[in-house]
């Protein structure tokens, strides 16, 4: 990992815009990034680079939190666009993003790897040509039935006792981003994989 003073971190959360998408599965990473943007104190309100982003300071690192409104299978462009204008590589862009193999309430702390089926990661993967960047996934249950589509699951909201185990990891999401810029992924890992509510 890149350390140092005055280095530009990126946190980015996945989803779609849009009023009827807001509470489904696949918009955890937006809910998780307005959460951290609630603890920073930072407005994500500025409409640039096919996202919309806030900017801060966090212990003597800029942060930019990113939701690219570029519908899922499109968000890599954004994240491309703000990372190459502030010069910011791979290994400080951080991703929320949901996770089908982790059950509501659970998250998992990646370095890299593939995007396991997840468009918003493989279009990450695609526009920036690397997958070294650090990825909190977050926990939305896997399908009840193999044969629904996986775009419906996905889709879908959240039961009553889901979304109370969800808040659990939305908030732990928001913290271990911001750990990431601070610790190594594997003393994240060791502090937030294993949690639950």
């Amino acid at each position: 990992m890149f350390k140092g003073q005055n280095e530009s971190w990126l946190i980015v959360g996945l989803g779609n815009p849009g009023k009827n998408y807001e509470r489904t599965r696949h918009n955890c990473g937006f809910r998780a990034i307005d959460i951290l943007a609630d603890k920073l104190g930072c407005k994500i309100d500025k409409s640039k680079f096919q996202g919309l982003y806030g900017q801060t300071v966090y212990k003597g690192k800029k942060l930019f939190l990113l939701k690219p409104q570029t519908y899922m299978n499109l968000s890599g462009r954004s994240v491309l666009q703000l990372s190459a204008y502030y010069s910011i590589p791979p290994q400080r862009i951080i991703v929320m993003f949901d996770d089908i193999s982790l059950a509501p309430g659970r998250l998992r702390i990646r370095a890299e790897g593939s995007a396991g089926g997840h468009n918003g990661i493989k279009s990450i993967i695609a526009e920036l040509g690397s997958q070294e960047f650090p990825r909190v996934k977050i926990g939305v249950g896997e399908k009840p039935h193999p044969e629904q589509e996986l775009a419906d699951w996905v889709l879908s909201t959240f039961s009553a006792s889901e979304e109370k185990a969800l808040a659990f990891s939305l908030d732990c999401a928001a913290d271990a981003a911001l750990m990431l810029t601070e610790k190594s992924v594997g003393e994240t890992a060791n502090r937030y994989n294993g949690a639950h509510p």
